[in-house]
């Protein structure tokens, strides 16, 4: 029997331009020092810059699309077993996907130096939506290390 205490889901929360959840799973993800105002700023700022750079459509589908490029579906987790750790590659679920995706994007934006966040934000999504970028490259490296391990596959638990 587990010992662990039973796992609850997080309620979603909407954002209250679009009323879209995964934009409000990334408002909240930026958001630093619990400054919500400055994050919802800084995304739809971010937005508005996209929809200007790629000239397309609403913006939500242009994250959707730019997101869907660069979500991972598979990961390594360490499995230790008599003695020894293996990294055994499992599916990721899809709001772990979605999670990943946003705070890659997240680190990488707050890494470009010389430009604002929304700025960096902005230029995260264009070259995800590109199918560039090292948002991209983050996913490949993944996927790559998954594949490599994949002999291990039989020690899912």
């Amino acid at each position: 029997m587990s010992r662990r205490k039973k796992s609850y889901k997080k309620n979603i929360y909407y954002d209250p331009r679009y009323n879209n959840a995964i934009i409000g799973l990334m408002i909240n993800i930026i958001m630093k020092d619990g400054k919500k105002s400055l994050s919802q700023k800084i995304v739809y700022q971010a937005f508005a810059k996209v929809s200007v750079e790629i000239g397309k459509g609403n913006p939500v589908d242009l994250l959707l699309i730019a997101l869907e490029n660069v979500k991972p579906r598979l990961e390594v987790k360490s499995r230790r077993l008599g003695g020894s750790t293996y990294q055994v590659p499992v599916e990721i679920p899809y709001s772990r996907q979605n999670t990943l995706a946003i705070k890659w994007m997240k680190s990488f934006a707050q890494n470009r130096k010389g430009m604002s966040m929304a700025e960096a934000l902005s230029k995260e999504i264009v070259d995800a939506y590109n199918n560039t970028g090292s948002v991209l490259k983050k996913k490949e490296n993944m996927h790559k290390m998954a594949q490599a391990n994949k002999a291990f596959a039989h020690l899912k638990w």
